[in-house]
């Protein structure tokens, strides 16, 4: 299915969803680290505006790295763009990656997935995103 026509919407439900601990060797691909943060299945009929994302640092790490994917699968580099790529988060302080001044849309079959840099202390991550339909 296509995304649906967000000029005339029947539902708009906001939703805010978060993870915490992510590091190197956690999320869906294991050692590769990516956790998914949302994801929007094919034939949802909706489509996803994402209005924020942080990142929290916990510990000592040195950076944090946020992929859109074209396959919510995460099937292959060619599916992925980088849209913050090894981006600094100072110890114990947060990063506003995603704001309402650079919001994005997640079409069907596409997510976010985010993984801490190698060898540093972990990341939380909050999210606030609407669901369109």
């Amino acid at each position: 299915m296509a995304a649906p026509n967000i000029v005339n919407v029947a539902t708009i439900t906001g939703v805010t969803t978060y993870h915490s601990g992510i590091a190197v060797t956690t999320g869906g691909k294991g050692s590769v680290g990516i956790t998914t943060v949302v994801s929007n299945g094919s034939g949802s009929g909706k489509v996803l505006k994402i209005n924020s994302l942080s990142a929290a640092a916990i510990g000592s790490t040195t950076g944090v790295t946020l992929q859109y994917f074209n396959d919510i699968n995460h099937a292959s580099a060619g599916s992925t763009v980088s849209i913050a790529m090894t981006v600094s988060v100072p110890t114990f302080s947060s990063l506003v990656v995603i704001s309402k001044e650079n919001s994005i849309y997640l079409e069907e079959n596409t997510c976010l997935g985010i993984f801490a840099q190698p060898n540093t202390g972990t990341i939380d991550v909050i999210c606030s995103y609407e669901q369109i339909s």
